[in-house]
């Protein structure tokens, strides 16, 4: 595959540059397996449709055909589970989690990873989707399989970790 770069120009990074360097969607580290892509997280609704509105420029148009977005504001009704399972960007950068390069955090991280660029972060992005199956665990425990209204909070943040909670 024949290298290709994208240049972010949106409301949170100017002229930052990446090269894709894999092809879009595949060439996975052997432990990432997400269930669903970024095109189906943000059709089906996540972070309050808030999340990517000033990206459609980075991303494939088809992304965003169906998603559910809204510019104005973090809307939980726009979530699959109609919850809000998020934390503000300020709570996750006091925290330290966030990667220069991906300032929106994970799902930034994660689309474009799907795209194909590889980076230093991504070692350490894996290691928290990994540690999110916890909460896996939690709902086969505590729900009855296919019973979508058990723990809806719980199932809206595995998947906005592209887990496909909608199985469990």
């Amino acid at each position: 595959m024949r290298e290709k770069r994208v240049v972010v120009r949106d409301l949170m990074q100017k002229d930052y540059e990446y090269v894709l360097s894999e092809p879009e969607g595949k060439n996975f580290h052997p432990d990432f397996k997400p269930e669903l892509t970024p095109k189906e997280l943000l059709k089906m609704g996540v972070f309050g449709g808030k999340y990517m509105t000033d990206c459609r420029d980075e991303f494939p148009a088809d992304w965003f055909e169906e998603a559910k977005l809204c510019h104005e504001r973090h809307d939980a009704e726009l979530n699959f589970f109609g919850v809000n399972a998020s934390k503000p960007l300020s709570y996750w950068r006091a925290k330290g989690w966030i990667y220069h390069e991906d300032p929106r955090g994970w799902f930034q991280w994660y689309c474009r990873y799907y795209r194909g660029r590889r980076c230093a972060d991504d070692e350490r992005q894996i290691k928290r989707w990994k540690a999110i199956k916890r909460h896996i665990l939690q709902l086969k425990k505590n729900c009855v399989k296919g019973d979508l209204s058990c723990r809806r909070r719980q199932r809206q943040a595995l998947l906005h970790w592209a887990y496909d909670s909608r199985n469990m």
